[in-house]
């Protein structure tokens, strides 16, 4: 039997923390299921979820990386169980890719993940990155989202008129399945 735990990391980036953070869960017998690893500046996030044998203790893996010299640095290490399905619901896989850029300004993401809501789009994944110009700052938006086939064309005909609203560039395609 095996149980599934959240495990979220947060700290200084460092060359081969990923490496790090994937080799001490495998140390522990845990087995790495959905995982995200970004740098939010200079700070390295990394959230997933694993499985792990009965007798691995949440304190136990917490130690386990805690020791990483990263995290030692200002980090912090969540673990807590995931008592929710590992499998992804039908509207978890995305069916479309958008990219939005532009000149950043307040409200930009939220206005453009209500245009999903509105027609029932769901956001399976976003990514966001600020890039400093002469000019002022960009802002790059990705969105992975999956679209009711019954409502793509409307649903990114609305994106795209509030991106081009809002003065940024919009791009649509759809996701690699496989």
């Amino acid at each position: 039997m095996s149980k599934h735990l959240r495990i979220h990391v947060s700290c200084p980036d460092d060359r081969g923390l990923l490496a790090s953070v994937a080799s001490r869960i495998f140390d522990l017998g845990g087995d790495l299921g959905d995982a995200s690893f970004a740098l939010l500046g200079e700070q390295a996030e990394m959230t997933c979820v694993a499985s792990f044998p009965e007798n691995v203790t949440e304190d136990q893996l917490r130690d386990a990386l805690c020791t990483l010299s990263a995290v030692q640095k200002g980090g912090e290490v969540t673990v807590k169980p995931f008592r929710l399905g590992r499998a992804h619901v039908s509207n978890g896989t995305a069916t479309h890719v958008v990219r939005v850029h532009g000149v950043d300004r307040p409200g930009l993401m939220a206005r453009l993940a209500e245009c999903f809501g509105e027609l029932g789009a769901n956001i399976v994944r976003m990514d966001a990155e600020h890039a400093e110009r002469e000019l002022g700052t960009d802002y790059k938006m990705r969105f992975e989202v999956h679209i009711p086939s019954e409502r793509i064309e409307a649903c990114l005909a609305n994106v795209s008129n509030t991106a081009e609203a809002m003065g940024l560039h919009f791009h649509a395609e759809e996701a690699e399945t496989g």
